[in-house]
Formats: C-alpha cells, sequence, structure tokens
C-alpha cells in the first residue's frame, strides 16, 4: 500500500481505489490501495476524514495493511475520493515534533530519558526515568523554544544496515530486515520514528509545559504545542483582563491584588469559623438545656433543612461530649438527605451504627461508622422523617430493656 502520509505529509486529499471491505461489529474496515490516512502509531493518533463522504472515525494498521473505519458500507465502485481532516492532523504533527524537542533538551541538560509519550486532544504528556525540579525544566522549555525559532529542517532518513550502525541512537529497532525511519533534527535529536511531522522546527510555534508531577520513579510533564498553546495563551489572556477590570487594577498587579483579596479571605473564613464555635456552643447549652429525656438519658431529634453538614456535625460533637446524650440527626440538602447518629461514650445500650444501618433503609441510603458515632446518607429526603422516628422508637425500646 502506497503511504502517502510519508510522501507529502501537508496533503489534505486524494482518490484512491476500495481493495477490499471488510464488516466487524455493525463497522466496516476499508482497505485501500494508497492512503493519505495516518494510522494511529509511534504514540500519534491516527487521522479523519471522509471516504466518499462517509466518515472516517479511526485508521489502524495491521499486517503491513491499513484500515479505514466507516459506519456506512461504501460502494466497490472503481475510485473513491478522500479527504482527511488536516486541522487535526497539523496539530498532531505540531505536538509530536514539540515532543521530539522537548525531550531531547531534557536529555541533553539533564540526562532524562523519556520513557513514555501520549498525545491526546487537549495536551501531550512525557514520561521521564527520573525527577527534576521546575527550575530544570523552565531551562528546557526555554532551550526548546529557541530551538524552535532557529527554524531548523527537519530530515527523514531511511538509512541501510551499515548506515544505522554509525548513527548514535539511544534505541535500535530490533526486528531484523525492518525499513527503518529516521526523524533527524539536526545534530540536536535522531530517532526512529514512525510519526509524521512538520518540514521544520518553526512550525511548532510555541512549547509551553503546564504542569508536572511525580510518576512512579519519575515524572509526567504535560505540555502544549503550536495552535493549542497559542489558544491557550489568548484564553488565559482574556482572563487575565476580566479580573483586571472586575478588581478595577491592571495585569501588572492583579496577581498580587488577587494574593491580597486571598489573604483577606482566609482571614475571614478563620473569624468566621471562631465565631460558628462559639454560636454553637451557646447552641448547645440551649439544646440540652430543652432536651426531653428518656429515663435519664437526653435524646435530641432535629432535621435540618438546607443545613450544613459540617456545623451539624460539630453541634453533634460537642452535645455527645456531655454524659447520657444521643443525637439523632437529619440534614436534608436538594433532594438529597443524610442521617447523622452520635451518643455520648458513656451509652452502651445501643450501638450508633446498628442503629445507622437499619435507618438508612428507608432513605434509600448507605453509611456506617462506629459504636459512638454514625452517619451516611441518601437520594430520598421524603423519608427522613420516618428514618429518625424509626432510629427514636429503637432507642426507646433499648433503653427500656434495659432497665429491666
Amino acid at each position: 500500500m502506497e503511504k502517502l502520509y510519508y510522501e507529502n505529509p501537508y496533503q489534505r486529499s486524494f482518490t484512491a481505489e476500495i481493495v477490499n471491505v471488510i464488516q466487524k461489529e455493525n463497522k466496516y474496515h476499508v482497505e485501500l490501495d494508497k492512503t493519505c490516512f495516518y494510522p494511529e502509531g509511534g504514540g500519534q493518533p491516527s487521522d479523519t476524514g471522509y471516504i466518499n463522504g462517509a466518515a472516517v472515525t479511526y485508521v489502524y494498521e495491521k499486517d503491513e495493511t491499513i484500515y479505514h473505519v466507516v459506519e456506512i458500507k461504501p460502494l466497490k465502485i472503481h475510485k473513491v475520493k478522500c479527504s482527511i481532516d488536516f486541522d487535526m492532523r497539523y496539530d498532531y504533527m505540531q505536538q509530536h515534533l514539540g515532543q521530539h524537542i522537548l525531550s531531547a533538551c531534557i536529555f541533553d541538560l539533564f540526562n532524562a530519558t523519556t520513557i513514555g509519550f501520549h498525545l491526546g486532544k487537549d495536551s501531550t504528556t512525557i514520561d521521564l526515568d527520573k525527577a527534576i525540579g521546575n527550575n530544570e525544566l523552565k531551562i528546557a522549555e526555554r532551550k526548546a523554544n529557541k530551538i524552535v525559532i532557529d527554524n531548523i529542517n527537519i530530515e527523514i532518513l531511511y538509512p541501510t544496515n551499515s548506515e544505522l550502525k554509525k548513527l548514535s541512537l539511544k534505541k535500535i529497532p530490533v526486528k531484523a530486515g525492518e525499513k527503518v525511519r529516521i526523524v533527524k533534527i539536526s545534530d540536536i535529536d535522531i530517532n526512529p520514528c514512525c510519526g509524521i511531522h512538520p518540514s521544520s522546527t518553526i512550525e511548532v510555534q510555541l512549547i509551553k509545559i503546564i504542569k508536572f508531577e511525580k510518576y512512579k520513579n519519575g515524572l509526567r510533564i504535560e505540555f502544549m504545542c503550536g495552535a493549542r498553546a497559542v489558544s491557550d495563551y489568548i484564553l488565559k489572556h482574556e482572563s487575565i483582563e476580566k479580573m483586571s477590570k472586575l478588581l478595577s487594577c491592571n495585569n501588572a498587579t492583579v496577581l498580587s491584588e488577587v494574593e491580597r483579596l486571598s489573604g483577606e479571605l482566609n482571614k475571614a473564613l478563620s473569624q468566621k469559623r471562631a465565631l460558628k464555635a462559639e454560636v454553637a456552643q451557646y447552641e448547645v447549652q440551649n439544646m440540652l438545656a430543652a432536651a426531653p429525656k428518656i429515663e435519664d438519658i437526653k435524646v435530641l431529634k432535629c432535621i435540618y433543612d438546607n443545613g450544613d453538614l459540617k456545623y451539624t456535625t460539630m453541634l453533634a460533637t460537642k452535645l455527645v461530649s456531655d454524659p447520657k446524650v444521643i443525637v439523632l440527626f437529619g440534614v436534608k440538602s436538594g433532594d438529597k438527605a443524610n442521617l447523622l447518629f452520635m451518643c455520648s461514650k458513656d451509652l452502651t445500650i445501643i450501638r450508633m451504627d446498628s442503629l445507622l444501618k437499619d435507618a438508612i433503609t428507608l432513605i434509600d441510603g448507605k453509611g456506617g461508622g462506629s459504636a459512638f458515632s454514625a452517619q451516611g446518607g441518601g437520594k430520598n429526603n421524603n423519608n427522613l422523617d420516618s428514618a429518625l422516628d424509626y432510629a427514636l422508637s429503637k432507642i426507646k425500646d433499648s433503653i427500656i430493656s434495659n432497665k429491666k
């Protein structure tokens, strides 16, 4: 099969003959006599496009034959008109060449080898065999972008076995007699690669590392190239412009203004938490004073509409710090419901986790806990009253049985 994508990676359309059509799981795998569609491989996703108007969703190579997957069976006519989604193709070309450049810079500067590569629709990642720091990544990024603007031509080589041995390759293909395709960027990088790339480094436009994290024993780097990186810059610039207007400052001072506001917010939240704790203490005192008793045990049953679960948990915790107190709280939040059961550490008449296990079925929920504290959530808040009434009934029976 003639691989037009290697002859001219910028070709967008072509005419070919259908050689064979294989049906698999309601889809049709079309074999052509030649193709401009790049099949998935070398870390690069496949092209998409059309064959006589039928959408090509995936392209793959098996046993040296390239198959184009479509959902509409094509007619076995003499020739078909084909076109690829060139915007996506070119984007992948930019990302792939950007990976070659960035990996080469990281290896040259810090002796960190790329052991993994994934080209995604939103960003691209490379995995390194060892960790390097943020400052080192910035240095590598600067060097990579210098190579981009140097406008270096990309060479594609098909060396003979003797020529292959003379090349300083980090990895050499192991299949005997296999025709090896080499991608060469001057003396910067030379590697076997079946992917397709732009003809010059300048077409990568920009390489920008956007994230990095520890991965296994090394590092995973996420980055963007080309139109992706430019679009990301435009989006972030527009966001900064909007923030500047909202904060009544200029772009140069927006970061310091956000830091100032963040500090004020944290201070306000800290004060709010302190005030909430103080209010909760008064609320707890009033609740304990008004709490009904079963024998000598105070039992508080309450439902909070659109309540704050964290605040309700704090209340319950403070309440059961007193002796002989049982708390049965229900919290409604939209269509959902939560149950919170707690008791003082001096009470062993009934386990809270066992009580919750039975009661929570009434709200179609799940939960768990311990003998003294249990909580969970469910989808049916209409039965929240019934769940608490059931729990209260079980507690009454346990207290009465314990007194006999």
